[in-house]
């Protein structure tokens, strides 16, 4: 019979990314019992009526739809208001319009800066009364203009584990160090790229033989795991906090 150990260094890549590691702050103590019961979280009722989330994305949009999915399952407490595109390209669009969800293109080359798309960016989302702006492959930096507008209401995700490899080609940059393990985190939008507290992270193994392809693909299956639930636990340390806490650093977001 094979030792518990023996057992352990059978653990298959699949239950690996599959553990979800949450950062708990002293407000979401409840959220995190639920969340150690499999129970998840965004199941839990909230003190909130539904989050009216305004989506922005620049590419394919597969965590937008992960998130419009986890909304009609009944898994996360929201409504998507609108989807902001910057890229005419993105098929973003046709997913919004399969899902019936309004979808608006604002093409930053027409802009004459950073500061004046995001001061349209939060005329649109203004219009449709969006209350958390959720940050879903948008490959642009944002200003001070956008974060002052919904002040520690934005989140963004991005395919490593926070602090280690911010910015852009994280995954590239997992397999050039020869780490053993990455994954994907969801945090608060701050100026500095990438450097927002952390709401929760998924690991995932780098397998002998993985390009940047297949282990992008598996850090991507669990971004659609844990953004509907770090959205619902975002919320509730939210809600939970007598004055809203994310503290900012200083300069910036998103990675490019």
């Amino acid at each position: 019979m094979p030792s518990d150990s023996n057992a352990a260094s059978k653990t298959t890549a699949s239950e690996i990314e599959t553990v979800a590691l949450v950062s708990p702050p002293a407000s979401v103590h409840t959220a995190l019992a639920a969340d150690q019961t499999n129970q998840p979280v965004a199941n839990q009722p909230g003190p909130h009526p539904p989050l009216r989330l305004g989506s922005m994305a620049s590419g394919s949009g597969s965590n937008f739809e992960a998130i419009a999915a986890a909304i009609s399952a009944g898994e996360l407490n929201a409504t998507i208001e609108l989807v902001i595109y910057n890229n005419p390209q993105a098929k973003v669009a046709e997913r919004a319009a399969r899902l019936h969800i309004p979808a608006e293109l604002l093409d930053h080359r027409t802009f004459a800066n950073r500061e004046a798309l995001d001061d349209a960016i939060t005329d649109r989302f203004r219009a449709y009364n969006v209350t958390w702006v959720i940050m879903a492959g948008w490959m642009r930096r944002v200003t001070e203009r956008l974060l002052s507008a919904f002040p520690h209401r934005i989140l963004n995700i991005h395919p490593s584990l926070l602090p280690s490899f911010p910015g852009i080609r994280a995954v590239e940059q997992a397999l050039n160090a020869g780490v053993k393990i990455t994954g994907c985190s969801v945090h608060f939008v701050e100026l500095i790229v990438d450097s927002g507290p952390i709401v929760m992270q998924a690991a995932v193994p780098i397998l002998p033989g993985d390009s940047i392809e297949t282990l992008q693909a598996r850090i991507q299956r669990q971004e659609h795991v844990i953004f509907p639930r770090a959205i619902a636990l975002a919320a509730q340390q939210i809600s939970a906090s007598p004055t809203p806490t994310p503290q900012t650093n200083t300069p910036q977001t998103n990675s490019a």
